[in-house]
């Protein structure tokens, strides 16, 4: 494993710890800003209590944004390993076409084949 990808394996261990810990402080907020709001009945209580979920509604989206983020640049260089062995759907040929003849020849030659089919 490269230092890079150690990097952002590392950073994605330590960012989603993170997000667990404030998702968990914030539940346990919630549940003493729902007692004060029930006991005190004051209207600012309320709006605080309601501050506090959109709060924990956006670390939960930022959570999942993070998995999504993750996966998505480990899907990158699955491609990108990928490419080399990988098949090939568009070709360009840059040259005569006696130049492509010469090269379909050479590869008749030599016992290769060319398959100009795609696979299904």
């Amino acid at each position: 494993m490269s230092d890079s990808n150690r990097n952002v394996d590392d950073d994605y261990e330590f960012s989603r710890s993170t997000y667990y810990e404030l998702i968990e402080k914030g539940k346990e907020s919630l549940s003493d800003m729902m007692a004060v709001a029930a006991s005190t009945e004051h209207p600012r209580a309320y709006e605080v209590l309601g501050s506090l979920i959109k709060q924990i509604s956006d670390v939960n989206d930022r959570l999942m944004d993070l998995n999504k983020k993750h996966k998505d640049i480990k899907k990158k260089e699955d491609d990108v390993k990928a490419l080399p062995g990988g098949n090939v759907t568009n070709n360009l040929f840059v040259g005569s076409t006696t130049d492509l003849q010469r090269m379909i020849l050479d590869q008749q030659s030599k016992n290769t084949t060319i398959d100009v089919t795609p696979n299904e």
